[in-house]
Order: C-alpha cells, then structure tokens, then sequence
C-alpha cells in the first residue's frame, strides 16, 4: 500500500499552489496536476506521500479553491474555465517548481490525473527541455511529441466511461511517433479515478499503480536523488 505522509514537512503556498519539500530540504521536482475535483485533502495527502520519497512536490489549485461535488458539477466546472488561463497556470508552475527544487537545471516530473493527465502531457510537449517524465492516470492527448523528450508512463481503467481505448491508443501513437518510450498499464475491472478514492477506488489497482510510478519516478528524475 502506498506509505502514509509523515512530518516534518516544510509546507509552503506558491501563489494558488501547494508546494511540499522533503525533510531533508529540496530534491528533484515534482509538479502534480489534479482532476477535476480540484485540489482536495486526497490530493495534498498524495503530495505528501511522493515528498517522503525525497522529491519537492507542487500541486497548483487549478480550480481557484473549487472542488466539486458531483461529475456534473467538474464538468461544467472545466466547461467554464479559459484554456488560455490553465495552460499559463501550469506552464508557470512547472517554471516554479523547477526553481524550488534542488537542482534548478534538472528536469522535473509531472504527475497528472484525468484533466490534469492530459494538461501534462500537453505541458510535455511545450517545455520540452523541463519536463523529463510525465505519469498519466486516465488521461489522454492527440497531440505532436516531436519535440517533447519525456518518457511516459501511463495508467488506464479497463471500464472508463471517459476514455475510450481508442483515447488511449491514439495518445500513445502519437507519443510513440514522437519516438518517445512510453510504459502504459491496463488495469483490469477498474473505473475512471480507480487511484483517488471514492466510489470507483480500487485498493488493488491503485497500489500496484502507486508501486509502478514510484519505481518510473526513481528511475527518471529521482536519478537525481543520489547526485
């Protein structure tokens, strides 16, 4: 199961943003994008959890406090949020995040459920020089990764009444023509947010997901933990 969050913690706000270090000070960068259920308890526990694995940690509040209720309400929620606004929060805070953490010249990583998947993969491949890793949860992109060089690894739900599995072939073709390597996993009998809790959250699932990622994280950025 993942690890539980532990202190101490230097906890700090970047602007509209949750930004954690490791106890032992700065490490490599972390930027994490949330669903549409906006920046939530879940999503700062998580935040916490990749910080006792030595990384800095940001989640930007891409919702402005926000956190809906009920699919419905994320829907229109994102419906009515400028694209032009999001894509400049999140370019910002990966410029953010990469200042804060410890060494400013190394790539970060992003980690992005659902909305905040595909707003990563995106990210991508626009600062393609910052971004050295990209860990989807059920979120998908049709988009050119010519001059993106992040690896990618990507978590799926077998039943997911968001993304097809022609969503999720076609985000890793295009990744793949970009001659990208990607590591994409299926997760059999789960739902859209299997990993987040709720309804759908399948504890299997979303502790073999969580040991996937750790393991992709240490072996890209987290190289930087033993520099």
């Amino acid at each position: 199961m993942p690890p539980e969050p532990h202190s101490p913690f230097t906890n700090r706000k970047a602007g509209e943003a949750f930004l954690i270090d490791p106890s032992g000070g700065a490490g490599p960068g972390v930027l994490v994008l949330h669903s549409w259920w906006g920046l939530t308890p879940w999503a700062r526990d998580f935040c916490g959890r990749l910080a006792t694995l030595g990384y800095t940690v940001l989640a930007p509040d891409l919702f402005d406090g926000v956190q809906p209720v009920t699919e419905a309400e994320g829907e229109a929620i994102l419906a009515e949020s400028n694209p032009d606004e999001l894509s400049g929060l999140v370019m910002s805070s990966a410029q953010t995040l990469r200042a804060a953490s410890r060494n400013a010249e190394h790539p970060i990583a992003i980690v992005g459920f659902s909305m905040g998947a595909s707003l990563g993969l995106w990210l991508s491949a626009r600062l393609t020089q910052e971004v050295g890793a990209v860990v989807a949860f059920y979120g998908t992109q049709s988009i050119d990764f010519d001059e993106a060089t992040a690896t990618y690894q990507g978590h799926f739900a077998e039943d997911d009444h968001m993304v097809s599995e022609e969503d999720r072939v076609v985000t890793e073709s295009f990744i793949r023509l970009g001659g990208r390597e990607t590591e994409f996993h299926l997760y059999p009998g789960t739902k859209h947010w299997f990993f987040e809790g709720g309804k759908n959250f399948d504890a299997d699932a979303s502790s073999l997901a969580w040991d996937r990622m750790t393991a992709f994280l240490g072996a890209t950025v987290g190289t930087d933990l033993s520099d």
